[in-house]
């Protein structure tokens, strides 16, 4: 992650004075450092990841930069099995960089989850230049078109793409 992405991802938690954040992807937890760092001094990182090491990766990272325990969740699993079971309306930000082919599913799934005035972030929407390549391109490659396209046509977001890393697309739940 760029630290742009990084500082982008650290103002819009801030932005939506985030206590309670969902993430998909939890990776090395370098994303969650920047969420953390934004979201109120009582919220919570909720972090769904398919593989416990990742997790235990990011744990001990979110040690080691200061961050007391009980400020992140963690819940190994896939995300669109996982999801299903966080609360209506529980989530001021929902931020997705999981599996590219699931980005549909994790936005119905984000609109369920955010609060009237949350806000749901995926990373990588660029795609490294693809998504605006005339030529074939792979699947992840449509799905994210389609993404881009849900969003953009939908009545209950208000989006906005911003162009720091590989690419932000944020959008707001009316």
């Amino acid at each position: 992650m760029s630290p742009s992405t990084g500082a982008a991802l650290r103002l819009l938690a801030a932005t939506v004075d985030a206590k309670s954040v969902a993430e998909i992807g939890t990776g090395t937890g370098v994303s969650g450092i920047h969420l953390l760092h934004g979201m109120r001094p009582d919220g919570v990182l909720t972090t769904v990841d398919p593989e416990p090491e990742h997790q235990q990766f990011a744990r001990q990272a979110f040690r080691a930069c200061g961050f007391a325990s009980n400020r992140a969740r963690f819940i190994p699993g896939r995300a669109l099995d996982v999801l299903p079971r966080l609360a209506d309306a529980g989530y001021d930000l929902v931020f997705c960089d999981g599996d590219r082919l699931e980005v549909m599913d994790y936005l119905a799934e984000s609109l369920r989850l955010l609060r009237q005035g949350g806000l749901v972030v995926f990373e990588g929407v660029f795609a490294n230049g693809r998504t605006i390549d005339s030529g074939p391109q792979p699947t992840e490659v449509i799905r994210v078109r389609e993404l881009l396209r849900a969003v953009r046509e939908s009545q209950e977001l208000v989006p906005s793409l911003l162009p720091v890393g590989d690419g932000l697309l944020c959008a707001v739940k009316r």
